[in-house]
């Protein structure tokens, strides 16, 4: 093995400072992350600076952001410090995670697509067998960059659909679920929907509403599987709050194309209808999604698990809803 003549400069605390750098962004925020001064850590990025040759972290107007060098150093440091965990921590190798113990935090990106009652049974879950352990849920907004969240540690997981998720991530399929319309009780498409006249052509002259993109240039998996056949829909209303949709549904002529476990949620509680998709689309599919920095932490190995548990809780529970219910809220024909 070639080794760097600086190689012997270069201590374990060193590489967690520089991942509490690049992570925390901030100087006082990783001090105060490292249980160290803020002259201390000031000292130890000018040698980290002098190491590799990089400023590592850059101004940007008030704050400080990581160059393209520290991205690239990010997912390495943070591999070194979980297999040096393993070699120096027989005890926890031994044990595994043990969660009435820990007080861990958690930071999970979850896109509001999912079924309401979701992140709530999650949570409950969660605080139930570790309750001093935080959760930090983040929104899969549009300006959220996850891909490069998760391979530098600031977030645990993503949970999302995708119609083709990122080869480069590991991910564990959560639920499926059947694309449906929500549409406003008295809409002229809920007469049609029962009939042959609800056709792929006034579904898609319709009025519709969608969710902003969950990064630049995206479109979500309806537009994409439509892409895929040719065709496009009149959206009229793009919201990054898409659990205010089925209000706006409510009181308009917009028309919702999402999962039936989402609609069900407000079929109940709003004046709005559940109609059949007169295009066929196929299931939708929802992933979690992590980084191969995470992949062998038993902590991480033990959320992977309540989230899978909490949504295959949850699936069980509304398929037992609609089978005593005599069957879902509108056929598909």
């Amino acid at each position: 093995m070639t080794q760097c003549p600086e190689f012997d400069k270069i201590e374990l605390h060193l590489i967690r400072v520089l991942h509490t750098l690049i992570t925390e962004r901030s100087v006082s925020r990783a001090a105060l992350a490292l249980n160290s001064s803020q002259p201390a850590v000031s000292a130890q990025l000018k040698r980290l600076r002098a190491l590799t040759g990089d400023p590592l972290l850059v101004r940007a107007g008030n704050a400080m952001a990581p160059t393209a060098r520290a991205l690239q150093l990010a997912g390495p440091a943070a591999e070194l410090l979980q297999r040096a965990d393993l070699l120096f921590s027989p005890r926890i190798r031994s044990s595994g995670f043990e969660p009435l113990a820990s007080e861990l935090t958690f930071r999970i990106a979850a896109s509001d697509y999912l079924d309401p009652l979701f992140l709530p049974a999650l949570v409950s879950q969660v605080k139930q067998q570790a309750p001093q352990v935080r959760l930090e849920l983040l929104p899969l907004s549009g300006d959220f960059d996850y891909r490069n969240s998760l391979a530098t540690g600031e977030v645990d997981l993503v949970i999302g659909n995708w119609l083709a998720p990122p080869g480069e991530l590991h991910l564990g399929r959560l639920m499926s679920d059947e694309v449906v319309c929500l549409v406003a009780a008295d809409h002229p498409i809920v007469r049609l929907a029962d009939s042959r006249k609800w056709t792929v052509e006034r579904y898609l002259a319709s009025e519709h509403v969608a969710p902003t993109p969950t990064h630049p240039g995206a479109r979500g998996v309806i537009d994409e599987h439509l892409g895929s056949l040719e065709l496009r829909r009149n959206i009229m209303v793009r919201s990054a709050h898409f659990g205010l949709i089925p209000l706006m549904v409510a009181r308009s002529l917009l028309v919702l194309t999402t999962g039936r476990l989402f609609c069900s949620r407000y079929a109940d509680v709003l004046p709005v209808r559940i109609v059949r998709c007169p295009v066929e689309f196929p299931p939708l599919t929802y992933y979690q999604l992590w980084h191969e920095r995470s992949h062998v932490s038993a902590a991480m190995r033990w959320l992977r698990e309540q989230v899978r548990d909490a949504a295959r809780n949850l699936s069980e529970r509304s398929l037992f809803a609609a089978a005593s219910d005599g069957g879902p809220a509108a056929p598909a024909h």
